[in-house]
């Protein structure tokens, strides 16, 4: 049985001018626990496929990056994707990202031999995305990128980082660039959030579905944060008891 008591609740007024969502109810936040089940809920019970998530999401990412660091002052972005479903967010998230004026480039250092994978990756190529495979040193990511976006690890990750991956994290924590990172900061504790004053500090986090607990405002200070995954079902919204801020007209993300 779900334990749903692992859901946190925080009052959203006392966000100290740091959320723009507003409201006498309480923002939900979900525990690593209830993030995968209620994930998992989605595909057993819903029905939803893996790759129809990831669409929808890595939309959501992108349309949230071109709200903070548009394409007319961040022309030129590098997203990091790791080897999961929040690197398949990414991949999604640079052909819509190029569709939206960016000048997109992908660090895929392991890549996942699934079908659903190798077809994201073909497309992000046909659309025009620069596929890297030596990823320059973080002090020079700069001469190339205006942005990075950090798809690397999501709320799945147990430390420690894999030396395949550790460049790609380290280059997000020391390049100097602005980094947003999808539904997790890399590196972070899913529920405690960064471990040391060495950990990503990002710029935006896009939380996807509900955000975590990581996400709460004593945590995440001085960052601007949205929601995207305007999908959930309203059994899923009733059963996890989330109190969710309401998506303006058509809009797939909103500024919490």
């Amino acid at each position: 049985m779900l334990r749903l008591a692992n859901i946190c609740s925080y009052n959203v007024m006392a966000c100290s001018g740091n959320c723009n969502y507003s409201t006498d109810k309480q923002l939900n936040y979900l525990s690593q626990e209830n993030a995968a089940a209620l994930d998992q809920e989605l595909f057993n019970e819903y029905k939803f496929s893996v790759d129809q998530l990831m669409e929808l999401a890595g939309l959501s990412v992108a349309t949230a990056v071109a709200r903070v660091f548009p394409a007319s002052t961040h022309k030129s972005a590098l997203i990091i994707c790791g080897p999961g479903n929040n690197g398949g967010d990414g991949l999604v998230a640079a052909r819509h990202m190029t569709l939206f004026g960016y000048s997109v480039a992908v660090y895929y250092p392991k890549r996942t031999p699934k079908p659903l994978y190798e077809n994201l990756l073909l497309q992000c190529e046909r659309f025009g995305v620069n596929v890297i495979n030596d990823l320059p040193p973080p002090e020079e990511l700069k001469n190339d990128y205006n942005v990075l976006l950090d798809a690397l690890f999501g709320f799945s990750f147990k430390p420690p980082v894999r030396d395949a991956l550790k460049p790609a994290l380290d280059a997000l924590i020391v390049s100097g660039l602005p980094v947003c990172s999808v539904d997790i900061p890399s590196g972070w504790h899913v529920e405690t959030g960064p471990d040391s004053e060495n950990s990503l500090k990002p710029a935006l986090l896009i939380s996807l579905s509900a955000p975590k607990l990581c996400a709460k405002p004593e945590i995440l200070k001085n960052v601007k944060h949205f929601l995207g995954g305007r999908f959930l079902p309203p059994g899923i919204v009733k059963k996890y008891n989330l109190t969710l801020p309401p998506y303006p007209a058509q809009d797939q993300v909103v500024e919490l």
